[in-house]
Parts: structure tokens; sequence; C-alpha cells
């Protein structure tokens, strides 16, 4: 599905020298508006500022259903596209604005082919950043879709595209409780905020969806679309499925392994704990109910984690308490993925590494990080102190082609979720009149 990559190698020879040029900004907007680079990441702040630190033009503030607010700055990258800053989250009843992350991004779109002749690092290697596309007003339904300079464009005669949508949408419930009284309902019905973009790559186009919820919800999101590519139909080894009429021509079959790169910054201060959660089930002897236990691991090394069953990852606050006293964290929560065992970067679900400004990107990494240092994530866990850790999360999706993938190909969606833990005392959509209900009911 990735025909024309040499071609398209070639056109990225001529943008060499911009490759490591950050992008952003209102067609208007001079290159000096440009948002600031994020600070030292092991600076200590006190708490998220009320307006993030970036120009109007690239700044996102939306006050969502039961008055929830998220605030952000974002600038699109010439490999890694689009770039979230200073993301916060102020709930109803908080005073001040909560810092969650220093900045969030893709990391790596890694496709490699079942039949071994074909590999591709789409971020680093395919032109990822160049191939922003521009959006008409109906694919960003009641929102706003911002101007974005793209210095490394294929289309240099279009380097300014109107290709980032914000915008809001319906979830449905937020929740639902029956109360005391006979027909008497709390229920809530919430929208989301949510920030794309789309970009395309060869035969493929990726959508790229950061989704923030009133309740301190953050979902990370790709979807791939666009169109099986027509030098795909070789695959009369086994390794594709039959496509049209017949079994004569065979799409063939590949992975995409995508990261996402998270810089977090919970109340403002980079140096946060992450600790790994694993419950373990003990089947009775006499048949009673199975008990269960689970015990929690300080990672205070760098660590290639592998998801399974009862077992979780939070990030926490090194500062931050929420109102019953309890520290602020995040909880990593992985997607469905298929693990691709080809490449010892992609043997893993999680990684978490110490902060350096040059390990931006999970494979192929073009950043200079000096003589003998590696290239992948996979390099980077070597046994180093997690001061101000670094969270690489890898979904993986194994494509074996269909009919229905044509024309054009329905979105599959690969992700993973960010879910607060104890940031507010309460569910922050709580309604008013329920919240003396903290803590043990009376």
């Amino acid at each position: 599905m990735h025909v024309n990559r040499a071609h398209r190698a070639r056109r990225r020879a001529a943008v060499a020298l911009a490759v490591s040029a950050l992008l952003g900004g209102a067609a208007a907007a001079p290159v000096a508006a440009a948002p600031k680079a994020p600070a030292n990441p092991k600076a200590p702040a006190a708490r998220a500022a009320a307006t993030p630190d970036c120009s109007e033009a690239y700044r996102i503030e939306q006050t969502l259903t039961g008055g929830t607010t998220w605030r952000m700055c974002w600038r699109y990258e010439s490999e890694a596209g689009l770039v979230l800053d200073q993301i916060s989250y102020q709930p109803q009843g908080e005073p001040n604005p909560i810092m969650v992350l220093t900045s969030a991004k893709l990391g790596q779109i890694h496709v490699p082919y079942d039949d071994g002749k074909a590999e591709y690092d789409d971020l680093t290697g395919a032109g990822f950043g160049g191939g922003l596309q521009e959006m008409a007003p109906d694919e960003c339904p009641g929102g706003s879709i911002k101007t974005v300079k793209v210095v490394n464009s294929w289309d240099q005669s279009q380097t300014d595209v109107r290709g980032l949508c914000a915008t809001t949408r319906a979830r449905g419930h937020a929740y639902r409780m029956a109360g005391d009284t006979p027909g008497q309902v709390w229920q809530a019905q919430s929208k989301d905020l949510l920030v794309y973009t789309v970009n395309k790559v060869g035969w493929y186009e990726y959508i790229t969806e950061w989704r923030f919820q009133d309740d301190g919800m953050i979902s990370a999101n790709v979807g791939a679309t666009g169109s099986l590519s027509p030098a795909d139909y070789d695959a009369g080894d086994g390794r594709g499925w039959p496509i049209g009429e017949g079994a004569k021509a065979y799409a063939t079959s590949h992975s995409h392994n995508i990261f996402w790169r998270l810089n977090f910054a919970l109340d403002g201060t980079p140096g946060g704990k992450v600790e790994q959660y694993d419950s373990e089930v003990t089947p009775s002897a006499d048949g009673s109910t199975p008990k269960t236990r689970t015990t929690r691991k300080q990672v205070t090394k760098e660590l290639a984690g592998d998801a399974k069953a009862m077992r979780w990852w939070r990030m926490v606050s090194a500062t931050g308490k929420n109102k019953d006293g309890h520290a602020r964290s995040y909880e990593i929560v992985p997607g469905a993925t298929a693990k691709y065992p080809g490449r010892p970067y992609t043997r893993h679900d999680v990684y978490f590494t110490e902060y350096k400004a040059c390990e931006q990107f999970a494979t192929h990494n073009i950043r200079n990080c000096g003589p003998g240092a590696g290239k992948s994530v996979d390099t980077w866990v070597n046994g180093e102190t997690l001061k101000n850790p670094i969270a690489w999360v890898n979904i993986g999706f194994h494509h074996v082609a269909r009919d229905e993938d044509q024309q054009p190909m329905p979105v599959h969606w690969q992700g993973f979720q960010l879910s607060p833990r104890d940031v507010t005392a309460m569910n922050p959509l709580t309604p008013s009149a329920l919240t003396g209900q903290n803590g043990r009911p009376q």
C-alpha cells in the first residue's frame, strides 16, 4: 500500500536541509510568531499557567460540558507532524489548571511487509510531515481549521495548508445513576474536544487524532484510510488476500506499528514517578472464590514493558495531590494491539526512558545523539535511573486486506488512552447535590 516510495525519497532529498525545522502557524503569521520551544523539562514549575506560553494563533482552549477546560499549544514538526505542548486540564472546582503533558506526539509509524521485501519508517523515512492534507470545512464539523506552514511540503507551491482541525463532538453518556427516589436519575451527556490532522504517505492517509474528555480522559488514535496500492497486488506466495473478482490479485499483508512519545509534567513538575501494578489470582483449594492480590512496583530504572492481563502502569506526579491527599497520576491504557515480533523495538508495548532531547523517534531516529548512540527506543533502555521519564507506547495492527478495503478504504483505528487516576477527589462532573458523597457512603 506504499507505492512510489522511491520517487518520494528523491523528493525528500530536495528538502533535506529542512529535516529538523519546526513547522506551524497561521497563514498570516510571520515565522517569529511560531510557538516557543518547550521549556527545559527538568526545570520545575509550580503549576500550569492559565494561558499557555504560545501566541494566540498556536493556542487551543476549549470549555466542555460541565465546565471542564482544556488548554494547549500546537506546533508542527518536519517529521512527526502535529505536536501538542503544555496540555493542561481544569475541571470545575479546581482553582488552577492542572498540567498533564509537556508534549505529546507520534514517535514513529513502522510498516514492515509480510513478504520481507519492504519495510518503512513513515515519519523519518517516507515524508509523513510533508504530506499534510488540506481539509474541507465539512471535515471539521462545528470546529475551526487552522493553517499550518509546512516548509517541507511535497508541493512547494502549497506550503500554507489548512490542515489542523479543532472541534467538539458528542460522546454520549458521561455517567448515569438511579437516584434514591422513584424515577430520579442522575445522568449527563458529554462532548469531547478533538484535535486532528490528515497526512498522506503514498496511497495511505493517516488521521492523527487527540481526544480530550470533560472527565480528564485523553485518547490518542491514528486512523489509516486512503487506498490500496495497485503495486501491492502481487502476493501470490500465501502472504496476501485476494481482492476483486476471483483469486487473481492478492494484496500483500503488512503491519502498522505505531509509536507515541509522551513527556509528562503532572502539576508542572516533570520529575514524576513510574509505577507498575500486577494482580495475581490464586485459586482456592476448596472451590470458594479465588483471591486476588495486587502489588505495586516502583519503576526506578529505564524499562521495556510488556502488557499482560491485570498489569498496568501509571505516571505519578512528583508534587501534586488532590483534595483527598492522594497523589495525582495518569494511567496508561493500551488499546487492542497485534505486537510485531520481527524487530527488537516492536517486541514491547511500552518503554520508559530517561529524557534526552535527541531521542525523538522510536525507530530510525534521525536526531544526533552522539557517536555510538542507538537509533531505536529499545537501545535507549540501558539501566539509567528515571529522573525525568519519557513514556513510549507501541500499538500494532496486522493489516490483512479485504474486499471492503476498496474504494476508498474504511478507517481502521489503533491507539490508547490516558486515564486520570486521583487527579481530582471525585468525579469532576459530579452534580452539586452529590458533592457530599465522597468516601464511605453514610
